[in-house]
C-alpha cells in the first residue's frame, strides 16, 4: 500500500479536525503552570485578608464578617469550608487554580459556539498562557471563579438559543448567579449579556418556554443585585464606593474619569489600550492587541452573516457579534465616567477578558486565513513574548521575594528577636499578614477599642496596627500615627517599639533613612518586601507637616 494513501498527521486539515484534542492538551499544561504559580509564596495582604475574614466558625460568622469586604460572599463561604482541609497557601488558592484551568475550557467551547475552531483555539492559547490569566488562576481572589461562571452563563446562552433549550436556558441562569455573588463586576457583565440576548431573541424569535425562562431568570439577577445592594453595597461606606475610594485604592486613580485631567474621549481611548496591556501583560504586545480587536470589530460588522462551524447550527449575526464583544466595553466606560467602577489596567476589568480575547483572536485568524497550523504558532509566539517581557503593574511583589522561605525567616526573626514587652507597630496591610503567620494561620480576636488602632496578642506578642485608613505607611502617615499612638498606649520615654512592614510599596524604611533624624537606623529586610526596624520611644522626630506623602 503505497504511503501517500495515509493521512498526513501533520496537515492542517488534521488539525481541525483534532482541535479539542489540541485543547484539553493545552489546558492540561495550563493547570500544571497554575498550580507552579501558586506554589511556594507567601499569601499577599489581600489573599491573607480573605482567609481572615473566612476564618471563623461558621458561615454565618464569616458571611457576617465578609460584610466588611467590597466583594461578595461566595469565596469566604468556599474558604470557611475549605479550611477543614487545611490552611496551606497552595490549598487556599485550589479554588482559583480549578477554576481558572475550568475557564479556559468553558470559554474556548464558548467561542467555539459563535466563532470558527481557529479563532477558538487561538482563543485558548491566549486564555491559558497569558500573564494575566495565570496571576488571577494563582491567587486567593474571587476573579477566577468569576472568569469560570461568566463563561458557562454564555456558553449554555449560546447552546440554549441553538438547541430552543429551557433547560440549557436555566443552566445560563444557574451559573450567572454565582458570578454576581463572586464580584461585583458580573453585574456589568449581566446587563451585558442581557442586552445581547434580547437582541438575538429578537432576531431569532425562541419559543415561548425558552422566552419565560430567560425571563424568569432576569427577574432572579435582579432580586440577586437588589439583596446585594441593600445587605452589603449599600452599608459599605464611602471608603469603598466609587470615586470616593479613589484614595483608599491609590493605585486605582487612573482608572476614574477626572474632567480637570483629560477629555471623556481621551479618558476612554487610553483606559481601553491600559485594559489590552493588562490583559496580555505587555504593553507593545497590548497596543498591537488593543488595534487587533478594532480590526476585529470592523470585519465582523461588515461580514454581517455569517456560518458557525457545524451546520446544524443557527447562523449568528455579525452584528450581534460587534454588540456581545463591545458592550461589556461600553457599560464599563459609562461606570467609569459616572465614578462608579474602575476602567483601565488593573484585575478589576478581568470580566472583560473573554471578550477582548474573542475580538482579538477572530482578527488574528481572519488574517491567517483561518490555518490552523500558523494560528497555534502566532498565538504562542504573542504569549512567549508576554510572559518573556512583563510589564509588571502595582501593586506587585516578584516572586523571589514573595518566597514563603523569605517569610518564615521573618517570623523567625521577631518570634525570638522580640520581647513580649516591646510591642509590634505596623500598618493595615502589614498586620493582615502578621496575624495570619505570626498566628500560624489561627482566627485571632482584635480589639478596636483605641480610635484609629487595632490590637491582638499572638504568641506572647502585642501587635498594634493602623486600621485601613492607613493601609500602607509613608514617612508622613507613620509619624502622625506614631505620635498618636504612643500616647494613646501609655508608651514611656525609652521604650522600644518594632516596626514591621510586609506586603505591597515597602518603602518605608528606605524613606526614612533619607530624613535626618532616621539616618542611621539598623533595618532587617527579608526580601524587598518585609523589613522589620525599631525605634524608641521620645527619640527626636521630624514635623509631619514638613514631609510630603
Amino acid at each position: 500500500m503505497r504511503l501517500q494513501n495515509y493521512p498526513d498527521l501533520h496537515s492542517d486539515d488534521w488539525l481541525q479536525a483534532h482541535t479539542d484534542l489540541i485543547a484539553v492538551l493545552f489546558v492540561g499544561l495550563g493547570f500544571f503552570i497554575r498550580l507552579s504559580a501558586a506554589s511556594g509564596t507567601y499569601l499577599n495582604p489581600d489573599e491573607a485578608m480573605h482567609f481572615m475574614v473566612a476564618n471563623r466558625d461558621s458561615l454565618k460568622v464569616a458571611y457576617q464578617a465578609s460584610l466588611d469586604l467590597s466583594h461578595p460572599p461566595l469565596l469566604i463561604f468556599i474558604l470557611c469550608l475549605l479550611r477543614g482541609l487545611g490552611t496551606s497557601e497552595l490549598l487556599l488558592r485550589i479554588p482559583s487554580i480549578l477554576a481558572g484551568t475550568a475557564f479556559c475550557w468553558v470559554a474556548y467551547k464558548w467561542l467555539g459556539t459563535l466563532f470558527d475552531r481557529t479563532t477558538s483555539l487561538i482563543a485558548l492559547i491566549l486564555f491559558t498562557f497569558l500573564p494575566s490569566t495565570i496571576a488571577l488562576s494563582a491567587e486567593v481572589r474571587q476573579y477566577a471563579l468569576l472568569l469560570f461562571f461568566c463563561a458557562c452563563a454564555g456558553y449554555f446562552l449560546e447552546n440554549s438559543l441553538a438547541k430552543n433549550s429551557v433547560g440549557l436556558m436555566a443552566l445560563s441562569a444557574l451559573s450567572l448567579y454565582p458570578a454576581m455573588l463572586s464580584h461585583y463586576s458580573a453585574f456589568l457583565f449581566a446587563a451585558a449579556l442581557s442586552i445581547y440576548t434580547m437582541a438575538r431573541m429578537i432576531r431569532q424569535r425562541p419559543r415561548s418556554g425558552v422566552l419565560l425562562t430567560w425571563a424568569m431568570a432576569q427577574l432572579g439577577s435582579i432580586g440577586i443585585a437588589v439583596f446585594l445592594y441593600v445587605t452589603h453595597l449599600s452599608k459599605l461606606g464611602a471608603q469603598f464606593s466609587g470615586a470616593a475610594g479613589q484614595d483608599q485604592d491609590f493605585y486605582l486613580r487612573n482608572s476614574y474619569f477626572q474632567s480637570s485631567h483629560m477629555s471623556a474621549l481621551h479618558f476612554i481611548f487610553a483606559r481601553t489600550g491600559g485594559v489590552f496591556q493588562y490583559i496580555f501583560g505587555e504593553l507593545v504586545v497590548g497596543d498591537l492587541a488593543f488595534l487587533l480587536f478594532l480590526g476585529g470589530i470592523v470585519l465582523l460588522w461588515r461580514n454581517g452573516r455569517r456560518r458557525n462551524a457545524s451546520s446544524e447550527k443557527p447562523s449568528v449575526d455579525g452584528k450581534s457579534l460587534v454588540l456581545l464583544l463591545t458592550l461589556p466595553f461600553v457599560l464599563t466606560c459609562v461606570a467609569a465616567l459616572a465614578g462608579k467602577y474602575p476602567y483601565g489596567g488593573t484585575r478589576h476589568i478581568a470580566f472583560l477578558i473573554p471578550f477582548a480575547v474573542a475580538g482579538v483572536s477572530f482578527a488574528l485568524a481572519k488574517i491567517l486565513s483561518n490555518r490552523i497550523t500558523p494560528a497555534i504558532i502566532a498565538a504562542l509566539l504573542i504569549v512567549g513574548l508576554c510572559n518573556a517581557f512583563p510589564a509588571h503593574r502595582q501593586p506587585y511583589i516578584a516572586r523571589a521575594d514573595q518566597s514563603r522561605a523569605r517569610m518564615d525567616q521573618a517570623v523567625k526573626f521577631i518570634r525570638t528577636g522580640i520581647s513580649s514587652i516591646e510591642p509590634i507597630f505596623s500598618d493595615f496591610q502589614s498586620r493582615l499578614l502578621l496575624a495570619h503567620y505570626l498566628c500560624d494561620q489561627r482566627s485571632v480576636p482584635y480589639n478596636k477599642s483605641v480610635p484609629g488602632f487595632i490590637t491582638a496578642e499572638c504568641g506572647g506578642l502585642r501587635m498594634v496596627a493602623t486600621t485601613p485608613n492607613t493601609f500602607v505607611f509613608t514617612p508622613k502617615s507613620f509619624i502622625r500615627d506614631w505620635n498618636q499612638m504612643v500616647p494613646s498606649f501609655g508608651l514611656k520615654p525609652g521604650e522600644k517599639v518594632w516596626i514591621v512592614q510586609e506586603g505591597w510599596n515597602i518603602r518605608l524604611p528606605d524613606e526614612l533613612r533619607n530624613i535626618q533624624e532616621f539616618r542611621n537606623m539598623n533595618v532587617h529586610f527579608f526580601g524587598h518586601n518585609i523589613a522589620v526596624f525599631e525605634l524608641t520611644v521620645g527619640q527626636p522626630l521630624p514635623n509631619p507637616e514638613s514631609l510630603s506623602n
